[in-house]
């Protein structure tokens, strides 16, 4: 396959991981790498742009251009001439609407620089998709047309690419040639996005004429259209604007440990990539979260040792001291290490079709951290069109908004706003594993930096010695009247008369005092179990064999009350009653109630149940009477003690 002039084809990156990309691009020519977006509302131009940097920079094979000359003819929107947004609209969906829905990525190359550039989508229903484009960018460019001018959507699109970090804003004022390449309409657009910049806190940003058909200030060549027009072209300022890594050498060190590296018995390092700053041998160093100092012993490379690694190099690191590092620490530098939290104020971009449930654990990854968080109620969603704070329950699809997130231990950030390497994070459902938000870490929260644990002299074991038995948290789970209550009464009456310490906690009885403020929602049934999953813990943590009597109609709950507990504390009981059984009994009459409409959220009828897949333990009550369900977990647990 041939291409035309130019040295560097064009590598089509949709499916390719970006970081094999950098690793080539990195064995086979010494340049920088600018990663930058296009963002504009539906018409603006952005594929039609990124398809004449692509053409004017001679980066196309031949066979792509007879392809795009065919297309154009057959599906363009340019009549007989070429359609470059072909180019990069490759979806059938795309090409048939004449709008972008997912995010392309292409590689181009000039003399002074590499880049790779994502065409994200400029309506609302796919912020998502513009998120993820701009999560890794340097730079912006944001189109608006000159007929049009300043739209919401281009305010919309200015402020998720600022809460996104990216500082480099190109205000590209697209198809001059459709207003006669007027100096005044230019003016006027840079003037008004000028007043809107200023009140988001953009700092500054750049402004073009340009036409992406006709090509106006695109390469290097000023347009003899423009010629009250002194500024750089678009390419001229994408190969002069700062990379990120060059600023990234510039702050303290910090290298996030991916992995500890020992091949054999003699050699030990810590291997990751760096993300700020420059270390040498000799350096001294501080792990985080521990606080261990060392200094560093040599710096390894497949290519051998090095005297300096600078951000944006993966490299081992060995230290003079065998200190405890591992996976998810940090190595930085001694005088200004990171700081570690438990609970942050953050803003999130909420991206699963499921709206997010206040108080529901998922897994937060940063970096090379992998730890259970919980997001609570939204302190406000924003509106990015108009930047208001809007109140808000939850986030939708969609939805950016400003909550506080809980970590189940300490991790090492730095604010988004300092670090997007180290402030930037994402939500993972933990039972069907998809990301359902993108986060920016603002800050820790004070109560966090200032309430410490309070270490005792009579630990949970002595707790247990004293009691002559093994604590447990026996968690019965099942539908309204499946029998839970019943038969955790049953199971609590035989041990007690084995001598065992025991303590029941039960749905009802718990919402008369502990979680009396709470209601039906699935919200409330979250905190609901969480709460109760605190207590239980304190329990078992005074020696005691607890049992629990709730719905819990979620595995997600039931999941986040396992892990505050150690392996074998926590024993699930399915109660498996059929809906059918369980509203023939309705001792209280919910179910009836629910049928009528006059019971909301009711678990079963309204509100599903989510079963266990696997639990410890599973009672049928159709099948055994409540003694016999109550002999046959005792005689489960008790090899246990």
């Amino acid at each position: 396959m041939s291409e035309t002039t130019g040295k560097d084809p064009v590598y089509e990156v949709d499916s390719l991981i970006a970081e094999d990309i950098e690793a080539y691009l990195d064995q086979h020519q010494n340049k920088g790498l600018l990663r930058f977006i296009t963002c504009g509302s539906v018409d603006d131009g952005k594929s039609t742009l990124i398809g004449r940097l692509l053409y004017d920079s001679k980066m196309i094979f031949e066979d792509q251009l007879a392809s795009l000359e065919a297309d154009s003819k057959r599906v363009g929107t340019q009549g007989q001439e070429i359609d470059f947004a072909l180019l990069v609209d490759g979806l059938a969906a795309e090409r048939e609407q004449g709008i972008t829905i997912d995010v392309a990525y292409r590689f181009f190359s000039t003399e002074k620089r590499k880049f790779i550039v994502a065409d994200t989508p400029g309506h609302e229903q796919y912020t998502r998709n513009m998120v993820t484009g701009a999560s890794t960018a340097d730079l912006a460019v944001i189109l608006v047309d000159a007929r049009k001018g300043v739209l919401v959507q281009t305010k919309r699109h200015s402020t998720i690419a600022h809460l996104l970090g990216i500082r480099h804003l190109v205000l590209a004022v697209n198809k001059m040639d459709l207003v006669e390449y007027s100096q005044e309409v230019f003016d006027q657009i840079v003037s008004d996005y000028g007043d809107f910049a200023k009140e988001l806190g953009i700092k500054e940003f750049t402004a073009i004429p340009l036409s992406g058909f006709r090509g106006d200030n695109i390469t290097a060549a000023p347009s003899a259209n423009t010629p009250w027009y002194g500024g750089p072209s678009l390419i001229d300022h994408l190969e002069t604007v700062e990379i990120a890594n060059v600023a990234a050498q510039k702050r303290s060190f910090r290298m996030p440990v991916q992995w500890v590296n020992r091949p054999n018995l003699d050699f030990r390092g810590f291997a990751g990539l760096i993300t700020d700053g420059t270390i040498q041998p000799g350096d001294a160093v501080r792990v985080v979260p521990s606080g261990r100092t060392s200094t560093v012993k040599s710096i390894v490379t497949m290519g051998g040792e090095l005297d300096e690694a600078v951000a944006g190099q993966s490299v081992t690191i060995r230290l003079d001291d065998e200190i405890d590092c591992s996976r998810g620490d940090m190595i930085a530098a001694a005088d200004n290490p990171p700081q570690a939290s438990d609970q942050f104020e953050a803003t999130l971009v909420w991206m699963s079709e499921e709206a997010m449930k206040p108080g529901r654990a998922y897994w937060l990854k940063l970096g090379t951290q992998n730890v259970s968080a919980s997001v609570q109620v939204p302190k406000y969603e924003l509106n990015v069109n108009t930047l208001d704070h809007l109140a808000a329950k939850t986030l939708e699809l969609n939805s950016i908004g400003v909550a506080e997130v809980h970590t189940d231990k300490p991790i090492v950030f730095e604010p988004y706003a300092t670090s997007r390497a180290l402030g930037g994070f994402i939500l993972i459902d933990k039972i069907t594993n998809a990301t359902v938000a993108a986060g920016m870490l603002n800050f820790s929260l004070r109560r966090a930096d200032n309430v410490h644990w309070q270490p005792t002299t009579i630990t949970r074991e002595h707790h247990a010695a004293m009691k002559n038995q093994t604590p447990r948290l026996l968690w019965f789970t099942g539908l309204s009247g499946s029998g839970k209550s019943t038969i955790a009464n049953a199971v609590e009456a035989r041990l007690n008369l084995m001598n065992r310490h025991t303590f029941l906690l039960d749905g009802d009885n718990v919402r008369h005092g502990l979680n009396k403020d709470l209601g039906f929602t699935e919200a409330d049934r979250i905190e609901n179990i969480r709460r109760v999953g605190e207590v239980a813990r304190l329990m078992v943590d005074a020696g005691l064999i607890v049992m629990t009597a709730f719905i819990s109609p979620f595995r997600a709950e039931r999941q986040m009350v396992r892990e505050m507990f150690d392996d074998d504390e926590f024993i699930e009981i399915f109660v498996d009653t059929p809906l059918e059984v369980a509203e023939r009994r309705d001792v209280k009459g919910l179910y009836k109630k629910a049928r009528a409409g006059e019971l909301k959220n009711f678990t079963g009828i309204d509100s599903p149940y989510e079963e266990p897949h696997s639990a410890e333990i599973r009672v049928n009550t159709v099948e055994m009477s409540v003694e016999e369900a109550a002999e046959h977990i005792i005689a489960q647990i008790l090899p246990l003690k």
